[in-house]
C-alpha cells in the first residue's frame, strides 16, 4: 500500500495535528489537470495535497484539501465508530496519555477511555480535526 487518503477542510490543522503523532510533512502540491479528472473521475479538479510519513516506516498520509470541486459531506458530522466505510487509523505510540495530551490542543477529544486489552495493550480512541477518528495503542511490556 502507497498511502491512505483523509479529504479535510482545513488542511493547516490536519497536518498540525498528525505531526504532533510524530509523521512528518513529505510533501505539498496542488493537483489539477487532466490527469487529476481523469484519475480522480472529477471534472475541473483542484486540490491541495499534504504527503504526511511515518519516520521509521513505510506508511503515508495523504491529507486531501479540495477546491473545485468542493468537498461534500458524506452524512452527519462526527460519525461514530461504527459507520460504515473509513473506519480509522491507528498508531503505535510508546506513551498514550502523553500522546492525548499533546493531542488535546489540536482539538482532540477522547470518544470513550483509555482501555487495558489484557497484558498487552493500552487502547483508546481520539476524534481529531474533521472528525477523523484515530486510534492509539501502547505496547505494554
Amino acid at each position: 500500500m502507497d498511502n491512505v487518503a483523509i479529504v479535510v477542510d482545513d488542511l493547516e490543522a490536519a497536518i498540525a495535528f498528525f505531526a504532533e503523532l510524530g509523521m512528518e510533512l513529505e510533501g505539498r502540491a496542488q493537483i489539477e489537470g487532466l490527469f487529476a479528472d481523469q484519475s480522480v473521475g472529477l471534472d475541473g479538479l483542484k486540490s491541495e495535497i499534504a504527503m504526511m510519513r511515518i519516520p521509521d516506516g513505510p506508511g503515508r498520509l495523504e491529507l486531501t484539501k479540495y477546491h473545485s470541486p468542493a468537498a461534500v459531506s458524506a452524512g452527519p458530522g462526527n460519525p461514530s465508530p461504527n459507520t460504515l466505510g473509513l473506519h480509522r487509523v491507528m498508531f503505535a505510540v510508546d506513551d498514550i496519555n502523553d500522546v492525548i495530551a499533546r493531542l488535546r490542543p489540536h482539538g482532540a477529544e477522547l470518544l470513550g477511555e483509555v482501555a487495558r486489552y489484557e497484558d498487552s495493550y493500552l487502547l483508546c480512541y481520539v476524534r481529531g480535526p474533521e472528525g477523523i477518528i484515530v486510534g492509539l495503542a501502547e505496547q505494554l511490556s
